[in-house]
């Protein structure tokens, strides 16, 4: 295939009979996948909405819910590992149906938890099925879309994430005072099943209705292709400069995740039915910054700049936006306070759309669920670790003043760190030879 047939885009060779052949189905594609990421994090949202509610019930302490949160990083990070190479050897079709069945079913076991090590144990298969969203996502992405748009495919199916996180608080106080906490676990652990079917279905009648050129060539080429070895991988300084800059930055939002209830009730007073607006908020903040972050970044390579200086440009500018975090604690009123998260929050995740993306431009496709597995155990490792910190600096001080004073600056030093190992590197993804 020549260019213009790969790309399926005005390169001065398309034909109009061409542009009209062009389904678009990419975009169904990207929406199941906003779906997935929606199931993905109302799932793992329920039980920080919870915390307060299964403190008192169960009597936990703050290091006790440090430990079962610990727990589900300790088996994600795990999961982006195993999974990520899953993916790469089965392909995503198959294996992201496999990842949601399990996470689905450890999600629905909660309900039969009776102590913090049930709920350890069934967080760690929560964590370990969850792994599997974001490589097989982006091996998706890079599959289906062409390099100016991947950002904004990321971005749009990480929006998803934030959807989810507003599903459950809207849902979840309500099921928990009607039917209690044990349905609440339940009923999002069914909506898994429910996006499998559609996977299933959609992905297959897509393929079927797809232009050969809009996949950019994936369409030729096995599902399945033996990846470089992880030992090879490692050898990489751009696989290292994603796994640092995860290492550092998904511990913050995980942080917004499992303690932004609690941060809520605590500092504000908000009680169960109180804290759904606050959260509703800040997590549509966050759809706004995932997009507009992908689309950042694909407008300045449209207007011609470099892929990846345009990804860091971007990733510069939401690093910036988190500083403010940092007067959260002592904002002069509610509201106040929820809009500093919430910036925080949205220019998380327009870095986080940026940050994976790198992965599907700096490597060819059989190596992406694998490099993608690799950060996501890093950012894993990382929100193992905070989840222990900040549950000892809230038993020992009651405040996160200095949680937040952490997570404002952590964005910079991880992009520092990004250009420093990663450069000017601007090549195509399959001239980089290991340790180039």
């Amino acid at each position: 295939m020549n260019e213009s047939q790969v790309s399926g885009y005005d390169t001065g060779h398309d034909t109009g009979h061409d542009r009209r052949r062009n389904s678009n189905v990419r975009w169904i594609i990207c929406g199941l996948l906003f779906l997935a990421a929606t199931v993905n994090y109302a799932d793992r949202q329920v039980i920080g909405i919870l915390k307060p509610t299964l403190q008192v019930q169960l009597h936990w302490s703050e290091v006790d819910y440090g430990h079962i949160i610990a727990a589900f990083q300790f088996a994600y990070a795990i999961g982006y590992l195993l999974v990520g190479r899953l993916m790469d050897r089965t392909g995503s079709y198959r294996g992201f149906s496999f990842a949601v069945v399990f996470w689905s079913l450890a999600e629905m076991a909660h309900a039969f938890a009776r102590s913090v090590t049930g709920f350890g144990i069934a967080r760690s298969a929560l964590g370990l099925g969850e792994g599997g969203s974001f490589p097989a996502s982006m091996k998706t992405v890079g599959e289906w879309f062409p390099e100016n748009e991947r950002a904004l495919a990321t971005g749009i199916f990480n929006a998803g994430t934030n959807i989810g996180a507003v599903v459950a608080p809207l849902s979840v106080p309500w099921i928990t005072i009607h039917y209690g906490w044990r349905w609440a676990f339940l009923a999002t652990g069914a909506l898994g099943f429910v996006w499998v079917v559609l996977w299933l279905v959609v992905y297959g009648w897509a393929e079927r209705r797809v232009h050969r050129g809009e996949l950019g060539g994936i369409i030729d080429r096995p599902e399945a292709v033996r990846g470089t070895s992880w030992a090879q991988l490692l050898t990489r300084r751009q696989v290292w400069a994603i796994a640092i800059g995860k290492f550092l930055t998904d511990p913050v939002w995980f942080l917004y995740l499992f303690w932004i209830p609690d941060f809520l009730n605590k500092t504000r007073g908000l009680g169960l039915l109180n804290l759904g607006l606050p959260l509703v908020v800040i997590y549509l903040a966050s759809d706004v910054g995932s997009v507009s972050g992908g689309w950042l970044s694909g407008a300045l390579i449209r207007r011609g700049w470099s892929v990846i200086t345009a990804r860091k440009t971007a990733m510069f500018v939401c690093a910036c936006g988190v500083l403010p975090i940092l007067f959260a604690v002592r904002a002069s009123s509610l509201w106040m306070a929820v809009g500093l998260v919430g910036l925080a929050a949205a220019c998380h995740q327009g870095w986080s759309a940026n940050i994976y993306t790198l992965v599907s431009d700096m490597f060819p496709g059989q190596e992406v669920g694998s490099v993608v597995g690799i950060a996501g155990m890093a950012g894993a490792g990382g929100s193992m670790l905070i989840a222990e910190i900040v549950s000892h600096i809230l038993q020992a001080t009651g405040s996160y003043y200095s949680i937040f004073a952490i997570a404002s600056c952590t964005y910079l030093v991880a992009l520092g760190i990004i250009q420093v190992m990663v450069g000017k590197e601007d090549g195509p993804a399959d001239s980089l030879a290991p340790g180039s």
